[in-house]
């Protein structure tokens, strides 16, 4: 995915350098922030096979929660969201029952918000721009509510046996979770960077305990290659603080989870995909998507992941047709449970506009904003994208339709304000 293509700052860098807006340095700010949390965000949330010689939460085995991750999988997150909820109740105390429900309503959420587009991420404006959200406190309340539910009961557990792994792991799996959140949602990279650390430390933690506590190793792992993937400046900023990193060491661990892992098998291998995208690695990106993929048809996630890396990969006419047969497939009656369509016309607006379709690429991305229940923030990109096809195609009237409709609709963000620019000068081209 592309979430991350840039390098994130260590955990070295001080607070007050993250916090300069502007500053260079607040691009490798995000570094372990958006390395953390699409290592989780990425896709899916857990894989439930058992393999030999591995250790996890009992809790994991137990029917209703692989009924609910059967939901999850088809992406009907309110149906693995009921699901989890029932687990919860019936396992009052536990931080496995609430991390689990604090799992599937996060990324109910992030599917709301359009947050698991990968696209959003394809450039830096993602971290220092201003973005059209349509945050709902009452969801943000419960999301936060739950992971301090979780870290608040593992804590307990860890008063009575400081070495209880279970407790390790669900306390740095909701500080994880947190950290998405705030991270993704509110761009708090400050706060959501010290939940990170605190996260991979808790897994560290876990795999010293118990090496066959395969799951530990996604947070741990995407840490290792993260730190390891920075330039050699950072890195000795980092070492002097005593924190390194390995890339091989990291996707060896992503590997061994990606195998083994009893809930985390799914990010990792995603995770894995999304870092050989990072190296341009496409090709080797896309056969690792196309296994989940058939492993999980229904999943549109895992398609359009599939198109988005075949349409990096340059590889034209192909990459269109593969969001055509997104499209195909979601005129079958009930193929997918909640597919997104908007990310699928803007990501065929995207592959048509790189094969100079610009009539075709600007129809796309209009039916990406006209779709019914697009979020603000990709309505926006879309319309300004639609405008500069049109302006593209000699189509200067339905250029400036385009791009006034964008500022309309976020008068107050920067594609907003890169509207304004082309409707004076009609984009040309970059």
């Amino acid at each position: 995915m592309e979430a991350i293509h840039t390098a994130l700052a260590p955990v070295a860098v001080p607070v007050t350098v993250l916090e300069q807006e502007g500053d260079s340095r607040l691009k490798l700010g995000s570094f372990w922030i958006r390395g953390l949390g699409w290592g989780i965000v990425v896709l899916g949330a857990a894989s439930l096979g058992w393999a030999s010689g591995v250790h996890t939460n009992s809790l994991n085995n137990d029917p209703l929660v692989k009924e609910a991750f059967n939901h999850f999988y088809q992406l009907d997150y309110p149906g693995a969201v009921e699901r989890f909820e029932r687990f919860h109740a019936a396992h009052p105390g536990d931080p496995q029952g609430t991390v689990l429900l604090l799992d599937a309503v996060l990324f109910q959420e992030l599917y709301r918000q359009d947050l698991l587009d990968t696209t959003f991420y394809a450039n830096d404006g993602f971290l220092t721009g201003r973005h059209a959200m349509q945050e709902d406190p009452k969801t943000k309340e419960r999301i936060l509510a739950l992971a301090d539910e979780t870290i608040h009961e593992a804590e307990w557990r860890l008063g009575k046996n400081q070495n209880d792994v279970d407790a390790l792991y669900a306390r740095g799996w909701a500080r994880a979770l947190k950290c998405t959140y705030i991270a993704m949602v509110e761009r708090g990279y400050v706060k959501g960077f010290r939940l990170a650390l605190a996260a991979k430390n808790d897994h560290e933690r876990v795999l010293e305990l118990d090496p066959d506590y395969v799951d530990a190793k996604l947070v741990v792992g995407v840490y290792e290659y993260v730190v390891g993937a920075l330039p050699l400046p950072f890195k000795l900023l980092i070492g002097f603080a005593g924190m390194t990193g390995s890339k091989t060491k990291g996707l060896e661990m992503l590997t061994d989870d990606g195998n083994r892992g009893p809930m985390t098998s799914v990010e990792a291998r995603t995770t894995i995909a999304l870092f050989l995208r990072r190296e341009s690695r496409y090709k080797e990106a896309v056969q690792v998507v196309r296994k989940l993929k058939s492993e999980y048809p229904r999943d549109y996630l895992f398609s359009l992941e599939e198109a988005n890396l075949r349409k990096d990969a340059g590889e034209g006419m192909d990459a269109v047709a593969a969001y055509r047969e997104i499209l195909a497939a979601n005129a079958k009656p009930d193929y997918y449970y909640s597919a997104r369509m908007e990310l699928t016309y803007f990501g065929l607006g995207d592959a048509l506009r790189g094969q100079r379709h610009y009539g075709e690429a600007a129809q796309s991305y209009e039916q990406a904003a006209r779709a019914r229940n697009v979020g603000p923030e990709l309505k926006i990109r879309s319309l300004v994208a639609a405008g500069q096809c049109h302006d593209l195609n000699s189509e200067r009237r339905l250029a400036v339709k385009d791009y006034q409709a964008a500022i309309d609709n976020g008068p107050n963000t920067s594609r907003a304000d890169t509207a304004r620019k082309y409707l004076h000068n009609a984009y040309a081209g970059s």
